[in-house]
């Protein structure tokens, strides 16, 4: 069904209080149009309906006029740059948003997944869970060891003071 169809669809359903079936019809619009942010924005109207902030705020990140307590609501529940790079969807390259604002909250994002993975990412590789999973626990692993190796090498100081103290 052409797009047009389907959002004169989505504006019936809203006319006649079918919200979950504009919903669904969005979303599908979304998936099928990853890099259309009218559609973004359009879902995120339907989210306000259900009082979903955390959701409002997804759909309307790369638009200037977002709302902060939304976009402040989707960060604290996509907490990691992985999970809000998945949660945005996005497809392609930063250059196909059609604003500079989305190109620059798209390129933070990316920036920051790649920051946070090591390695560099793109829009079409987002990183699993698993994968960001493993790299933040090798991470933990990491400063856990260090701690003990600097809690070790604490108490051999100590310990060796008290020798020379022992035999001064």
């Amino acid at each position: 069904m052409p797009l047009t169809d389907t959002l004169a669809r989505v504006d019936a359903d809203l006319a006649a209080g079918r919200v979950p079936v504009a919903r669904q019809r969005l979303r599908g619009l979304v998936s099928s149009f990853p890099n259309d942010l009218m559609l973004r924005r359009r879902l995120a109207e339907v989210y306000r309906l259900y009082g979903e902030p955390a959701e409002a705020g997804r759909w309307m990140y790369l638009e200037q006029d977002r709302d902060t307590a939304e976009a402040a609501a989707f960060e604290a529940t996509y907490r990691t740059a992985p999970q809000r790079m998945r949660a945005l969807a996005w497809r392609g390259p930063e250059s196909l948003a059609g604003t500079t604002f989305a190109r620059e909250q798209l390129a933070a994002v990316r920036g920051a997944c790649s920051d946070a993975m090591g390695r560099p990412v793109d829009w079409d590789t987002v990183p699993s869970d698993e994968e960001a999973d493993r790299r933040e626990s090798a991470f933990a692993g990491f400063l856990a060891g260090a701690g003990c190796l600097v809690a070790v090498l604490v108490f051999l100081a100590i310990w060796v003071n008290g020798l020379v103290a022992l035999f001064d």
